[in-house]
This record gives C-alpha cells, structure tokens and sequence, in this order.
C-alpha cells in the first residue's frame, strides 16, 4: 500500500484546502537538458570578439612570433580556459603582459622551442592547481605586480615605438632606446601618419559627447581605430608593411625544446609565474566587477539572468590556465593568461556565464579561418600603435599614487628597472628581495622618545615593539626618576613577547617605588595574541559604536589599579589633571584623537588637499541606529550622505521653503558627479509609523509637514495592485514594514522627477539603488524591481546579501 502525502491544493476554491496524493511507484523520467544560451551571453562575447581580435594580432606582432599564433592563443584562451576555468567571466588570450617573456623566449630559442617551453608552463600549471596552492600568488605585493606591468609596459612601448615610426625594434630596451635617435632620423612618414591616425582614434573615440556618443562606444574603440586606419591607408594608397598571415597549412607547431637545461627550466618558471599571477589576480579583479552587479551575485527573480555567478574558484582557474597553456602551445600559439581589458568588456557587455567567453572564442576561429583576405588590409604600424598604448596604459598613475600612499615606491621602482633593465624574472626577484627587506625596516624602526612635561615623564613609542628595540625602550624607562609620574605612549600594532614582559617588570618596579604609570595607545597587559577577556570591552578604532559598552578605561595608577583615575571613562591628557567628567561626548571625542585620528589623519589630510570625491550620494533616515559608514564599510570621502525624518525625497516644487534635499540633490549630481544615489529605509522607522497613524485634519505641527512628502508612499501601498515585498523569501512583518519598503520605491520615484537626475540617467551617468537596513537583525538588503529593468516601478522581492 503506497503512502499517502498531504499536499495543499492549488486551486483557491478548492473547498479541501489539504488532500492525499498516491505518488507514483518510479518518477516520471526526466526530460533532458537542452543547451541555451543567454541572449545576453551572446552580445557580451560579440564585444569580446572585437576587442580581441586586433589586440591578438598586435601582441603576436610585438613578440616576433607568427601572427597566427595571436589568433590560436586567443581561441583556446576562450574555449578552453573560458570552458575549463573557476572564473566564469574572465577572458584569456594573449596578454601584453606575456610579450617581453614571449619576445626574449623567441630571440633565445626559436619559436618551436617556445611553443614548447608554453606546454611545459601549462603542465607546471597543473600541477599547481592540484596541489591548491592558487591563493599563495596573492600574497605577492601588489607593489611587486603593478611594478612588474609597468616595466613590461615600458618594454613594450619602447619596442613598439620603432614599427611605429617605420623601423624595426631590438631585443632589449637598452639596444632600443639607444638606437632611437637613428631612427627618428629616417621616419617613415606614411607608418606615422597611420599610427598617429591609430592613436587618435583610439582616444578620441570613447570620449564623443551626447547621446551619439553613448550609441558609438558600444563598438570598441581599439576595433575603431585598426578598421579606420586600414580603411584611410587602403583609400590613400599608401604603401606600408601589412599583415602577413601564410597558408594554415605551413603554420609551426610545437617542437622538442632544444638549449640549456637550466636556461630552459628558468623560461619555464617564468612563464609560469607571470601567466598564474596575471591570471589569479584578473581573476579576483573580475569578482570585484561581478560584485557590482547584484544580477549576477543574486540571480535576481525576473531579470532574465537567472544564473547566479558565485566567487573565482582560484585552483581551478590555475588547472583551466594550465590545460589551455598545453594546447595553444601544442597547437603553435602564443601563452594564454587572463587579459583585463576583455575581462572588464565581457562583464560590462552583460555577460552572465561562461558561454560568452566560449563563444568568443569560436567566433575567433571563425575569423582566423574565413577572415584572412580582410585582415591581410591592415597595417603592422596601426596595431604597433595599438600595442604601445596598451604598454603605455599598463604603467598606471593610480598604481603609483596607491603604492606612494603605502610607502612601498622603492618596491615599485626597483622593480619596474628590474624588469626593463633585466628580464622579468630578474625584475620580479630583485623586487621581493626589496619587499622583504622593506618589511624588516619597518619591523625593525621603532622610534622611542622621553622628553618631560609638567613634572610628567612622557616615552613614546612609534613603531612595532619587538625583542630588538627592548635595549632601547630600557634605557629610556630608567630616565624616569623614581616615584615620578609617567606616561608610556604605544604607537604601534604589534609587540612581542620580549618586549611586554620588560614593560611589565619595569610598570610594576616604578609603582612598587611610589611612582604612577599610564600606558596608552594600546591596553596594556594583554599580550598581541593573548584573546580579550569578556570582562572589560576593547572598543576598536574603527568601531566608535560600541564606546557606550566601555565603562571604564584600563589605567595604572600607583596602587596598581585599573580605574584609580576616578570617574568610569575619565580621560587623561598629557600633564592633565584627572577629570570628574562622565559626559559622553568629551569621552568620544578623547578617544577619537586618541585612537582613531593617528589612523586616518593621512587619509583626511590627502582628501583636505584633493577635495571630495564621493562615488555615492546615500540618502537614509535620520534614526540613530542607522550608522552609515557601518553597514556599508566605507569611510572619509566614500559617501555624500544625506539624512532625515523618513529618507524622504520631497518633489520638486513641492518642499514650500525647504530646498535641502534637492541642493544636496543638485549638488552630488552635478558638481560632485556622483555615479549612484541609494535610499535607504529602515526596519522599525518612526516616521513610518507616524505616517500611518496619521489623520486627516487638525493641527498641522512641523513633523506632520514635512511627512505629507510621504504621503504618496501611502496611497502607493493602499492602491492593493501590487503584491507586497518579499524578504529574502518571507513576507513583511507588519504594515509599517511593509510601509519602510513601498517608501523607498516611491522616493526613488520621486528622485527621478528631479531635472539634475533625469538627465544623469538619460545619459547613463547615474544608477539609483534601493536598499533596507534590518536593525534588529542586522541585514541589510538590496531592493530589486519584479520586472528587472532596475525602475523600481513596484518591487517583488528584496535580494538578501551574502554575508
């Protein structure tokens, strides 16, 4: 007898709301998976396709190798490793970064041997991606990468400069740079005329004003300026060297390496690394462009992109790289590394899986096939030029802004000489070396100080405490008379073992003798790795939330006691006497300038010289649970906030005296040119709650004034054709819940009949984003709108963020 299973009726009139249904003794089979793929996938790898197909032709043109090798690289790239890979979204092919190893490899060894020398790389690949040791390559300093493309970039443009201007390059940058006035001697003024033409296209292109503009730049600019060189250089007539691409039938395949074994085994391990690195860093660059778009993080219910793309799988892009390393040199072509700039295209194309990388890579074969006579037309100095903007752009000045920032410059200039001057393995090595003794500095340097105040000894500290700066930090100690006040600053994040117990030897000594000890900066007698005891709070700097939570400071005094400073929470400034004080705004602001300021007095002073330059205006209720630089990790200069009763949006015309919104309005959009705005409501809002208990009449104070703006939001719930919010799959608690939702909506209406706004949007400048802040559970969630189109014309679902 089979069992019977209660299932809830479908049909509302059913008068038996629950009945019994026998399943079946086997399932019904089922049917199979038809393969589709995305329109939107489609589009994405067209883009791709475009942008690849020059650059491929271009870098095979810098290396020396067969300009079909470009082509094969960039193929297998796709197929393969788009097929293969953990990135589902990254593009590989033949990456500029590649071109100084490939071109050295080739004068070296021949192009058979390299062919071979890319196979070896890829089983190395392999290797390393079954080992799992992806994440490792990401504990390189970044300083070290971008050196290392800077210098490639260098290389390349250098080279590139010759083809340019009608010549031929050399081996090396030295050879280049020193034959260079020879060559500006005997220009080529037809190679320059194209490649100049190249270049301005190819700047001048994305930059086109107005709405034709914003139609031009979907056709890639690198496309643009090699089809409208080739096409003025055909119609002039000019006679230049052109592309060259013989028979398939006589293209070389790999052959068995022939050289030194050591010589060999080194090409190897370079190739290697600059592939992985360059690979497993697009690849966690790619999860940062995959992060700005919730369709894609979330799969969002009815936007059409079902798919949710999860996080880089960084092992299995190694083992997707490696696989498409030993066929592409199997097959004659070039290495194949995560290339950036088809990365960014294919995620700002759309794209929602796999299937556009894949395709693109068809499409190339295709090409490479069926596409000869036309690719033949171009120019060799239109795609020299192509490269060397490539080169140019890969040495970034916010690279260097962001390592000057981090004190690492002499890590990114040794490097980045290492690799024009020497190779690239060289350059990197050379780099690592500086990194590391740069760390050791800087564990080492520890600057100690005692200067005396008001009858107060002062020593402070400033750097990491360790075992080597406890001879000095001794001798400044037994400055300090006996029975004298003292006060030990800690200006650092680290101290050891060595260090904390002669601290604590000699705080105990001092005491013991009648003298009083303060230590700040950091709490003393706990060790770095020793965990906090729940008895006292440690409030962190970036946290000043919790500051209600510290009822009282750790101090010593000279009984030895925490707290003997008087009142919970007293500060004591250098040479001050103790204070009676409890008031929390004089204990905040203390301990911002004690904590916090020395962390972000850099950041503020560069924003203090640059200006503002928030991304975002965040425009959120004035409640004071809401802390914004919170629940959005951001802080100076990141948000343009504006806040008040409701995150309400007053329309324009409509604010009678009170313009604050929209001038905060007008100003984020039009003189800060933020990119995004986000209303953000709130779980339990009084305004909310006000707004519904509201009645018609009576006297009309201040606040019920100014909630009339919210008004609409109510007549926009009452309307009952529309279904109501859906959190994370469950329905709103109540009516003001449900209110909190349907008001953000309708303010993000409201924000769109602003003039400033609708003219952002019209040309694409501007995103608006709706956002709930759940406070008693802490969740925060991005509202999506049931038809996808990102109007927010009712919303059917709020997306819960991952964690």
């Amino acid at each position: 007898m089979s069992a019977c299973v209660p299932t809830r009726a479908t049909d509302p009139s059913d008068s038996n709301p629950t009945r019994c249904v026998h399943p079946p003794h086997s399932p019904p089979p089922t049917p199979p998976r038809r393969f589709r793929i995305a329109g939107a996938d489609v589009s994405a790898s067209i883009a791709v396709f475009l942008i690849a197909l020059p650059l491929s032709l271009g870098i095979a043109l810098a290396t020396g190798a067969p300009l079909q090798a470009g082509l094969v690289a960039a193929a297998v790239g796709g197929i393969v490793a788009g097929r293969l890979g953990g990135s589902p979204l990254q593009v590989s092919g033949p990456a500029a970064g590649l071109t100084v190893v490939t071109a050295d490899l080739i004068h070296r060894y021949g192009w058979r041997t390299t062919c071979a020398i890319t196979v070896l790389a890829g089983v190395v690949q392999l290797g390393l991606g079954c080992l799992r040791v992806a994440r490792t390559a990401l504990a390189v300093s970044p300083a070290i990468v971008h050196g290392m493309l800077a210098g490639i970039g260098v290389t390349i443009a250098v080279a590139q400069l010759h083809i340019v201007l009608g010549g031929t390059p050399q081996s090396s940058v030295l050879d280049n740079l020193r034959g260079l006035p020879a060559q500006l001697a005997r220009v080529q003024p037809a190679a320059v005329s194209v490649s100049v033409l190249t270049l301005a296209l190819l700047f001048l292109w994305p930059r086109v004003p107005g709405r034709a503009g914003q139609l031009l730049r979907r056709v890639p600019a690198a496309l643009v300026a090699v089809a409208g060189a080739t096409a003025a250089a055909s119609f002039v007539g000019l006679t230049l060297p052109k592309v060259d691409l013989p028979s398939w039938s006589s293209h070389a395949l790999a052959g068995l390496p022939e050289g030194p074994l050591l010589g060999l085994v080194a090409a190897v391990l370079t190739t290697t690394l600059v592939c992985s690195v360059q690979s497993l860093l697009g690849a966690v660059a790619v999860d940062k462009l995959v992060a700005g778009r919730p369709d894609l993080i979330s799969g969002t219910p009815g936007s059409g992109r079902g798919a949710r793309v999860g996080r880089s799988d960084l092992n299995r892009e190694l083992l997707g790289q490696g696989a498409a390393n030993i066929v592409s040199g199997t097959l004659g072509g070039l290495p194949v590394a995560g290339v950036a700039v088809r990365s960014s295209a294919n995620v700002q194309a759309g794209a929602v899986g796999r299937n556009s990388t894949v395709l693109h890579g068809v499409l190339v074969v295709i090409a490479a096939l069926l596409m000869v006579p036309v690719l033949e037309f171009i120019p060799l100095a239109s795609l020299a030029a192509l490269v060397m903007a490539v080169g140019i752009q890969m040495v970034s000045l916010h690279h260097i802004r962001t390592v000057t920032r981090h004190r690492e410059i002499p890590v990114y200039a040794v490097t980045t000489l290492g690799v024009v001057l020497f190779g690239v393995l060289e350059g990197v090595t050379l780099g690592i070396a500086v990194a590391v003794g740069v760390a050791l500095h800087r564990l080492t340097r520890t600057r100690i100080t005692h200067h005396e105040r008001d009858g107060v000894h002062h020593v402070h500290v400033r750097g990491q405490l360790t075992f080597l700066a406890v001879p000095r930090l001794s001798r400044a100690l037994h400055l300090i008379p006996h029975g004298a006040d003292a006060v030990v600053e800690l200006d650092g994040s680290f101290m050891d073992h060595a260090a904390y117990e002669s601290l604590q030897d000699w705080q105990k000594t001092h005491t013991a003798q009648g003298g009083s000890v303060e230590l700040t900066g950091r709490r003393p007698g706990t060790r770095i790795a020793e965990p906090s005891d729940s008895a006292h709070c440690r409030c962190r700097p970036w946290t000043p939330w919790r500051n209600h939570q510290c009822e009282r400071p750790y101090t010593a005094s000279a009984a030895g006691h925490p707290g003997a400073s008087g009142e919970p929470g007293a500060v004591r400034g250098p040479g001050a006497g103790r204070e009676s004080s409890g008031h929390e705004l004089a204990r905040g602001i203390s301990a911002f300038q004690r904590n916090t300021a020395p962390i972000v007095r850099g950041e503020l002073a560069r924003l203090a010289r640059e200006g503002q330059q928030p991304d975002q205006l965040f425009l959120t209720c004035a409640d004071s649970r809401l802390v914004t630089s919170m629940i959005t990790s951001s802080g100076p200069g990141d948000l343009f906030v504006v806040r008040n009763v409701g995150n309400l949006v007053p329309l324009p015309g409509k604010e009678s005296g009170d313009d604050s919104v929209a001038a905060a309005i007008e100003y984020a959009v039009d003189v800060l040119k933020v990119r995004s705005i986000t209303v953000c409501g709130h779980s339990g809002c009084g305004a909310m709650q006000a707004l519904l208990n509201s009645e018609p009449g009576g006297t009309r104070t201040p606040l019920q004034r100014w909630l009339r703006h919210g008004l609409p939001s109510l007549e926009r719930m009452a309307e009952g054709t529309r279904p109501w919010a859906r959190l994370a799959g469950r329905a709103p608690a109540d009516a003001v819940e449900q209110l909190c939702l349907t008001n953000v909506v309708q303010q993000l209406e409201h924000l769109s009949a602003h003039e400033s706004v609708a003219r952002a949007l019209r040309e694409g400048e501007l995103e608006l984003h709706g956002m709930y802040f759940h406070v008693g559970e802490a969740q925060a969630y991005l509202l999506t709108g049931a038809d996808g189109d990102g109007l927010f014309d009712h919303v059917e679902a709020a997306t819960d963020l991952p964690a």
